[in-house]
């Protein structure tokens, strides 16, 4: 048994599709929601969701949102999302750099500047973070099955 599930971002829709299990960073922790789950709605932080189908995992970078659990569709409104295989690690790490800069500086003239520099730092964070940890799992093994040897 699936459940559909749509995660929206500002500018697009991330995904759309039938899933086994979505595992969502709730505000006071890690969200697991099945097909029939109860209807539910729920803030979202900075963190990471996973879909899981058929055996397959794809992971994604969630900078905060929304979700609604219904029995049969979840929707996550995402103030941004992306999944990792898109990430640009060199624009990321551009960005992590410039709001560590522009930090660093001292305190803006005002609250709104400084509070947006901050979220694009921990968005940059959690991007490199998340390539960081769950690429791995798409790189090649040091051992090639075919030959048995080292590779490169």
């Amino acid at each position: 048994m699936t459940i559909r599930c749509e995660i929206v971002s500002q500018d697009r829709m991330v995904f759309e599709g039938d899933v086994d299990i979505v595992i969502a960073p709730g505000e006071l922790g890690e969200i697991g929601i099945l097909p029939n789950h109860a209807p539910l709605l729920s803030t979202l932080t900075f963190g990471i969701l996973k879909v899981r189908r058929a055996g397959e995992e794809e992971v994604f970078t969630i900078a905060g949102g929304i979700v609604e659990v219904q029995p049969d569709i979840i929707t996550v409104l995402a103030n941004a999302a992306e999944n990792i295989a898109e990430i640009d690690i060199a624009r990321a790490e551009e960005a992590r750099t410039r709001a560590e800069e522009y930090l660093e500086n001292g305190p803006p003239p005002d609250t709104d500047t400084y509070l947006a520099m901050e979220a694009a730092l921990r968005r940059s964070n959690l991007r490199l973070n998340a390539v960081m940890r769950y690429r791995r799992r798409d790189r090649p093994s040091r051992f090639s099955p075919l030959d048995g040897g080292e590779i490169g």
